[in-house]
């Protein structure tokens, strides 16, 4: 069973243990092939497939900002600061287990918020082919699944799911799926004060 969020809707994540929600995983599966075109078209526009990086933004307790993605080769570490890593990064969404994104929820003391995005690093601004899916794992509870179900976007941007802490016990996780232009639009959206540059893999 899976709980499907709504977008706008939040949910705490439920606290299993003394020592807190355990290891929170964060999937982004996606078709990177697009449906057949003709050859005309796919000769005019490349070869059509996506290629979806996950990422995210985050904010610690004591007032470190950052971010979390294969851009930049910033994987993050998930026993020490950010206390978040990205497992690696997947070009061709082949790859069955799609992008993880990992979260130390032990560690929920010490992280203010993280909002968890997507951008097409390759490939044409075509979110309803890509018809990608967020799922939420963490230990004991039902997963928690994030549809990216608004397609009238050309812009390449999304923003996710955002988590902000609660009590220092638990996360509050609200679906967002909002487009913007790019990550400083996004930081902007979000009031995150980050400074960017750009970046290649």
């Amino acid at each position: 069973m899976s709980i499907s969020l709504e977008k706008g809707k939040k949910i705490s994540l439920e606290k299993k243990s003394s020592s807190g929600l355990g290891e929170i995983l964060v999937n982004l599966n996606w078709n990177a092939r697009p449906q057949k075109q003709g050859f005309l078209k796919t000769l005019l526009s490349g070869s059509g497939a996506i290629d979806l990086d996950l990422g995210c933004l985050f904010e610690l307790k004591n007032g470190y900002k950052g971010t979390v993605q294969a851009l930049g080769n910033a994987f993050g570490n998930l026993n020490a600061e950010p206390f978040i890593a990205l497992d690696g990064d997947d070009r061709t969404g082949a790859s069955v287990t799609g992008e993880n994104l990992r979260i130390n929820g032990n560690h929920i003391a010490d992280i203010k918020r993280i909002l968890v995005y997507t951008f097409i690093y390759e490939g044409v601004a075509n979110w309803q082919q890509a018809d990608g899916i967020v799922t939420i794992k963490y230990p004991g509870a039902e997963d928690i699944v994030v549809k990216m179900d608004s397609y009238n976007s050309r812009l390449t941007m999304c923003g996710l799911a955002l988590f902000e802490n609660e009590n220092d016990e638990t996360f509050s996780v609200e679906k967002i799926v909002q487009f913007y232009q790019g990550h400083r639009e996004l930081d902007r959206a979000f009031s995150w004060g980050l400074n960017w540059r750009a970046g290649r893999k």
